[in-house]
């Protein structure tokens, strides 16, 4: 049965996936879309990483639309923000009903999400008690945080991160889900449609968060160690004694 929305021809959603590296993203995403056909719902996914993806022939096997942008020398959140207009053109020009970016979170000071634009986080049991601090608005900006690999620590565990994960970002809704067995995605996929933010476009739209403020001479290709050759947006650490 479809959804009511779909029923109306609405044009598309998109969800914004983002997480460290190695956290279960791709598993959870594709146990999800796993869900959400069995509900009549057409999915596709663009994959956005750095140097090197295989992710795309995991959900090409699984028979999901999607393509690949690998960012090289750029960061690969700037890359997403490039190039998200014209990955939801792609979506649209498929007729998808859900459209979901997998961003390869690399970078702890950047974030991919948009306002009006749901944001999931995907984070794992094993990454370390203070992960949930160091990785910035890529999990305090989330709309959804899910916790991944809680099979292999103990309950004590699981409630403990769970816990660091709420001080973090109180507001989201925060899930356990296994992205082997597919258990929690099922509950996943009816949090990810809505008739509210169907979208034919992102153009105009703002990010949650700006991306960091200025470029330095590292960033646009220097790679000579030295004051004299560090310019534009520069800190330097106290190093006095206390």
């Amino acid at each position: 049965m479809l959804l009511p929305w779909l029923e109306k021809g609405i044009i598309m959603n998109l969800v914004v996936f983002s997480g460290p590296p190695s956290s279960g993203k791709t598993s959870v995403i594709i146990k999800t879309i796993d869900a959400l056909k069995q509900q009549g719902i057409k999915v596709g996914v663009v994959k956005f990483d750095c140097l090197y993806t295989d992710d795309d022939v995991l959900y090409e096997r699984a028979g999901v639309p999607v393509r690949k942008g690998l960012s090289g020398a750029l960061c690969p959140d700037h890359f997403f923000v490039s190039n998200i207009e014209e990955v939801v053109k792609w979506g649209t020009d498929n007729d998808l009903d859900l459209l979901i970016t997998e961003s390869a979170g690399l970078c702890n000071r950047c974030s991919p999400y948009i306002k009006e634009i749901k944001g999931v986080c995907v984070i794992d049991n094993l990454s370390g008690i203070n992960t949930p601090k160091k990785i910035g608005p890529m999990l305090k900006a989330a709309d959804i945080v899910i916790i991944t690999k809680g099979d292999i620590v103990s309950q004590a565990e699981r409630e403990v991160f769970a816990s660091k994960v709420n001080s973090v970002n109180p507001t989201a809704i925060t899930m356990h889900v296994n992205g082997l067995t597919g258990q929690g995605t099922y509950e996943l996929s009816t949090l990810l449609m809505d008739e509210k933010k169907e979208i034919s476009t992102v153009k105009g739209m703002k990010l949650r968060f700006p991306m960091p403020s200025a470029l330095c001479s590292y960033c646009l290709g220097e790679t000579r160690i030295g004051e004299q050759y560090q310019m534009g947006n520069v800190r330097k650490m106290d190093l006095e004694d206390k």
